[in-house]
C-alpha cells in the first residue's frame, strides 16, 4: 500500500488550523501548482491532485476529525474519497467556489454562472514607513498568460481543426460499468478531458496551449496607512480563462493581487497607526523635568517630561503616527522613555552625585572605581 503525506504537512499548515487558514492555504498551493500554469508538468499536477485530497478531508469538519483519530487508515472508510484517478476538471468544478470563479475551468463542467474566469495572480511590492507616511506609487513588473494572437487561444495551427475525439466518439463522456455490472457511471473522456474533441495540429506559437507567457509593466497606486501584508487589487489584470474554459479567448480576466510589506524603520516601531520610538534622557531631565525635542516621522515633536518622570514612562502624542487607511486622521506618537547612566563622570559631576547621595543616606563609592586594570596598574606603578 503506497505511503501518503500528512494531510496537514501537504497543506504546510499546523494541526489546529481554523477553516479559514485551510481554505486560504489551499487557495495558495492550487495556484502555484496550477496545471495551466505549468504545462507538461507531470510533478505539478500531482502536486496540485494531492492539496486537492487534503483540502477535501480537512475542509470537512467530520472528515478532518476522523482522520485526526485515525490517520489515512480511517478515511479508507471513507465511501467517495479518492482523487488518485480524478480528473483535473472534476477537481475545478469540486473546488470552483473557493476561487469564486476565479481558476482556470472553475465550474466548467455545468452549473457555471456567467461567463469563464481566469486566475488572479500575486505579487509583492515593499515600501518604507515614510511612505506608508505619504502613499506612493510603484512599478510592478510580472509575467502572465495571455491569450495566442496565432490561434486566437484555440491551440489549433492555423488552416486545421480539431477532430472528433474516437475515444469518446465526440461526446466528451464514457460510461463505466461496475459491481457486476450493478449501475454504470458516465465520466468525462480521459482522452479528450470531456470537450469531444482533440487536437491534431497543435499551434506553433503557444504549443497547442493556446496561452503564451507575457511580461507586464504597472504602475501601482499605494495609499497612506496601508499595513503590512495588506493586498491591493487591480482588477483585470490576472489571466484570461484557460483554453479549456475558453477556446475562443472569450471570458473574464482574473485580478493581480499586489502584496504590500512595509520595510522596517531603524527607529520607529508600529501598532496599528501609533508609532514607537524610545527616547533616551538623562537623570537630571527625569528627576527635574523638561522640555524635550523628539524627532516624529515628519518633523520635530515637543514633548513635556514632568519632574520625577520613571524610566519605561510612556507619553502620547496626538496625531503624529501614521494616517488611517480608512480616514479618520492619523494615530499617535508614543513615546517611551529609557533612562540613560552616564558611564563617565567630571570629577564635579562625581562631587554633586555624592553630596545628593548623603542627602539621601544612600551608600556610595565616593572613590572612582578604576576597575581591574586599574588596580594592577597602581600596584606595580603603571
Amino acid at each position: 500500500m503506497p505511503t501518503e503525506r500528512c494531510y496537514y504537512e501537504v497543506l504546510g499548515i499546523a494541526r489546529t488550523a481554523s477553516g479559514d487558514e485551510i481554505k486560504s492555504a489551499y487557495r495558495r498551493l492550487a495556484l502555484k501548482h496550477h496545471p495551466d500554469h505549468n504545462p507538461g508538468d507531470a510533478e505539478a499536477e500531482k502536486r496540485f491532485k494531492e492539496c486537492a485530497r487534503a483540502y477535501e478531508v480537512l475542509a470537512d469538519p467530520q472528515r478532518r476529525a476522523r482522520y485526526d483519530q485515525y490517520g489515512h487508515a480511517g478515511l479508507r472508510e471513507t465511501p467517495g474519497h479518492d482523487f488518485g484517478s480524478m480528473n483535473i476538471d472534476d477537481i475545478f468544478s469540486m473546488f470552483g467556489d473557493i476561487f469564486g470563479g476565479g481558476i482556470p475551468g472553475g465550474g466548467r463542467r455545468g452549473g457555471r454562472r456567467g461567463p469563464a474566469r481566469g486566475y488572479d495572480l500575486e505579487t509583492t511590492v515593499e515600501i518604507s514607513l515614510e511612505e506608508v507616511l505619504s502613499g506612493c506609487s510603484r512599478e510592478v513588473k510580472f509575467t502572465r498568460l495571455d491569450v495566442c494572437t496565432a490561434c486566437t487561444g484555440s491551440g489549433v495551427e492555423p488552416g486545421h481543426e480539431p477532430i472528433d475525439c474516437t475515444e469518446c466518439g465526440g461526446k466528451g463522456q464514457v460510461a463505466q460499468v461496475g459491481f457486476g455490472g450493478m449501475f454504470r457511471m458516465v465520466t468525462a473522456c480521459p482522452r479528450c478531458r470531456g470537450k469531444g474533441r482533440v487536437i491534431t495540429h497543435r499551434c506553433g506559437a503557444c504549443r497547442g496551449e493556446g496561452r503564451v507567457g507575457v511580461s507586464r509593466t504597472l504602475d501601482v497606486k499605494i495609499p497612506a496607512g496601508i499595513r503590512e501584508g495588506q493586498m491591493i487589487r487591480v482588477n483585470g489584470e490576472g489571466e484570461p480563462p484557460s483554453a479549456e474554459a475558453s477556446p475562443n479567448g472569450e471570458g473574464v480576466r482574473g485580478d493581480l493581487h499586489v502584496v504590500v510589506q512595509v520595510s522596517r524603520h531603524d527607529r520607529f516601531d508600529r501598532d496599528g497607526d501609533d508609532l514607537i520610538v524610545v527616547e533616551r534622557i538623562a537623570f537630571a531631565q527625569a528627576a527635574l523635568g523638561a522640555t524635550l525635542t523628539v524627532d516624529g516621522i515628519d518633523g520635530e515633536v515637543t514633548l513635556e517630561i514632568p519632574a520625577g518622570s520613571q524610566h519605561g514612562d510612556v507619553h502620547r502624542v496626538g496625531g503624529k503616527g501614521l494616517p488611517s487607511l480608512r480616514g479618520g486622521g492619523r494615530g499617535d506618537l508614543v513615546v517611551l522613555l529609557q533612562l540613560v547612566v552616564p558611564k563617565r563622570l567630571t570629577a564635579a559631576q562625581r562631587e554633586l552625585l555624592i553630596d545628593y547621595a548623603k542627602t539621601d543616606d544612600l551608600e556610595v563609592h565616593e572613590k572612582e572605581s578604576r576597575g581591574v586594570w586599574g588596580k594592577i596598574k597602581e600596584t606595580f606603578g603603571g
